[in-house]
């Protein structure tokens, strides 16, 4: 491979042998205190089974923007960037009690068969999810600080851990404390700045720029590209989410309407609403598990008022945006070349 050129094929294979590796030798070393653990440590490595390694590629990208060479050593710190969203993802599941991920039961459900036969079998199970994604973010942590790269390379960067995690966990308070509320598109691009968009794009890339050495104009070139493209990922996932195919997504696609989340579609659709028609979507999201026939009808509704549409405009707009800061950062070219396949990639997806 020629690591002047992006092959994504390529850094992913990287980047997944690291992880499975990694997350191995830790689940063997957590069932080995008991083997009633065993169900737990399975749960580990199936968090990391799958992905397509965005926020590793972030943080590759932001190292070689700087004109940094490639590095195994920091595969291996860009790696402990999918731990991360291995962690936020066993958490979001369980918050959101989403049933599927990557098409299998998230661990939660799967987690109810290691206490089968305990008292209160579906609390039990959710209690062991989130420990699941609790040690997948010490594990985050501990892979970035053993990856090899100079100390004083880690330690520009560790600050930035702090604000990723206060960022993240502050985006997931949000949702949760505006679920149910009257949509609102402003509130909705917050939550989605906050829980998904920084830690997906602008994070990585910083804290690759900062291992790096990057320079403040660098850094603030890196915030103006990934805030927005990480809105417009974040936007697509809501779109594929609701109308996407479950076969392809591999997530149920009436979550979001059956725990009426702050997305942004559906606040543009509320937004665009008469009052007749948001009559009609109280009707449909108060509704304990829209699905088939309901569910369908709050398609309807978004398409005949154009939400979508106006979604994908959203999305447009900002990846647009992101590219012309992209542009004007003058990066060595490979990166350049780089950073525009990843935010095509990222926010252009169609699955």
């Amino acid at each position: 491979m020629t690591y002047d050129l992006w092959e994504p094929t390529g850094f992913k294979t990287r980047v997944d042998d690291v992880l499975k590796r990694f997350v191995a030798e830790e689940a063997d070393r957590f069932a080995a205190v008991d083997p009633l653990l065993d169900p737990v440590a399975g749960q580990l490595e199936a968090a990391v089974a799958d992905g397509k390694r965005l926020r590793a590629a972030f943080c590759y990208w932001g190292w070689r923007a700087v004109g940094q060479p490639d590095s195994d050593a920091l595969v291996r710190a860009a790696a402990a960037m999918e731990l991360v969203h291995a962690a936020a993802v066993v958490h979001d599941d369980l918050i959101d009690d989403s049933p599927l991920r990557h098409g299998r039961p998230t661990a939660h459900l799967a987690l109810r068969g290691a206490v089968r036969r305990r008292p209160r079998r579906d609390a039990a199970a959710r209690s062991l999810a989130m420990l699941v994604g609790d040690l997948l973010m010490a594990l985050a942590g501990e892979l970035f600080a053993a990856s090899g790269l100079p100390a004083a390379y880690l330690a520009r960067a560790r600050p930035l851990w702090t604000v990723m995690a206060r960022e993240l966990i502050a985006g997931e308070c949000l949702e949760i404390l505006r679920t149910g509320a009257v949509p609102d598109t402003d509130a909705s691009l917050k939550v989605i700045r906050y829980k998904t968009a920084k830690y997906t794009v602008e994070q990585p890339l910083l804290i690759g720029g900062a291992l790096a050495g990057a320079g403040t104009g660098l850094r603030d070139g890196f915030r103006a590209y990934g805030l927005p493209l990480g809105e417009a990922f974040q936007l697509r996932d809501d779109l594929l989410g609701l109308f996407g195919d479950p076969e392809v997504t591999g997530k149920a696609n009436a979550d979001d309407v059956r725990a009426h989340r702050p997305t942004a579609l559906l606040a543009e659709t509320w937004r665009l609403a008469d009052d007749d028609e948001r009559e009609r979507l109280r009707a449909l999201l108060g509704r304990p598990d829209p699905g088939g026939e309901s569910l369908e009808e709050v398609r309807e509704v978004m398409r005949r008022l154009g939400a979508p549409a106006r979604v994908e405009d959203m999305i447009g707009a900002r990846v647009e945006e992101a590219l012309d800061v992209l542009h004007e950062l003058a990066l060595p070219p490979y990166a350049d070349t780089a950073l525009t396949a990843l935010a095509r990639s990222a926010a252009l997806r169609p699955s």
